[in-house]
């Protein structure tokens, strides 16, 4: 297996900054087109390994009356049982369970999804994409991932026939990762 080579110094724990980051979707509307949203309200936290990046973990918690498909409608749509079930579950978890280094910057973070109160393992594909210094001396590491799901394994069963064949909204949902994380200061 080839193993990426990753500067030592980056082992260490990180936070995820929200204001440059992205946790989103994109799902299949009317059969015809692709709805995207994200919930720009979330905490995710990380330990990076560098000696062994499989020994590294991930936490994401996102609060789901965030969601954000640029539609005020279709959002509060999104919050109710039909969807999400914001008012009973107002938190969408994953929590790692192991990495696979896949060599040349690329990962697979494997883990557990909750959504609704369903707990399914699901594998993110992730893939280094540099570190910078910012300009306030924070070291940050860039990632950028990708996942696919069954929204109905998850018990978002929505759904709506169309007069000319097909669904409303599509089973498969493929997520989105752009992730910018802080590494931060030993104590």
């Amino acid at each position: 297996m080839n193993t990426t080579a990753i500067d030592p110094t980056l082992s260490g724990t990180y936070v995820v900054d929200p204001t440059h980051s992205r946790f989103g979707f994109v799902a299949r509307h009317a059969m015809v087109t692709k709805v995207r949203g994200s919930f720009p309200e979330f905490e995710a936290t990380g330990f990076l390994n560098t000696d062994d990046p499989t020994s590294s973990t991930a936490e994401v918690t996102l609060q789901v009356a965030s969601v954000d498909t640029g539609n005020e409608q279709r959002d509060g749509h999104l919050r109710t049982n039909d969807f999400f079930d914001a008012p009973n579950h107002p938190q969408i978890t994953f929590r790692s369970t192991s990495v696979e280094d896949r060599g040349d910057n690329e990962y697979r973070l494997n883990g557990d999804l909750t959504i609704k109160g369903v707990t399914k393992p699901i594998s993110v594909d992730l893939e280094y994409t540099g570190t910078a210094l910012d300009p306030y001396g924070n070291r940050r590491i860039g990632l950028e991932g990708t996942a696919t799901l069954n929204r109905r394994d998850f018990g978002v069963n929505f759904q709506a026939a169309l007069e000319t064949g097909g669904v409303l909204v599509s089973d498969k949902i493929n997520l989105e990762f752009d992730i910018s994380a802080i590494q931060q200061k030993p104590e």
